[in-house]
């Protein structure tokens, strides 16, 4: 059985269109402030613990936010794609957004940038 990666890069079939980032996460809603963050990256997903509880779309808005600032992209750049009432859900992020004014390299070195920093919240966590 294949399993998926946490972070992925989808190319675009158009050449003249970005490529899209895919981040698998599993959400843990109605943690306390405190535990507000990534709690884990392992291979298959980004763990994510929001304070928000999970009614009224309000973790699905809290995690926009929480990835926004690690991952230092606008909140509009990000988009929930798959799992809007599940804690299992893919979000996609416009490569663009970390292109803006950088040289980042190849599509391996955005992919490892993206799990560079979701780990290092991560360590800042615990």
């Amino acid at each position: 059985m294949a399993t998926r990666s946490a972070i992925t890069l989808v190319q675009k079939s158009k050449p003249s269109s970005a490529e899209i980032l895919q981040l698998r996460c599993h959400i843990r809603p109605g943690a306390s402030k405190v535990r507000e963050g990534v709690a884990a990256v392992t291979d298959e997903s980004v763990e994510l613990c929001v304070a928000a509880p999970p009614q009224d779309g309000k973790s699905n808005k809290a995690v926009i936010e929480i990835l926004s600032e690690i991952l230092g992209v606008a909140k509009s750049d990000l988009q929930i794609t798959h799992g809007m009432k599940s804690r299992d859900k893919t979000i996609s992020v416009a490569s663009a957004s970390f292109r803006r004014g950088k040289d980042t390299g190849t599509n391996e070195d955005l992919v490892a940038m993206v799990r560079k920093r979701l780990l290092s919240q991560e360590a800042s966590e615990t």
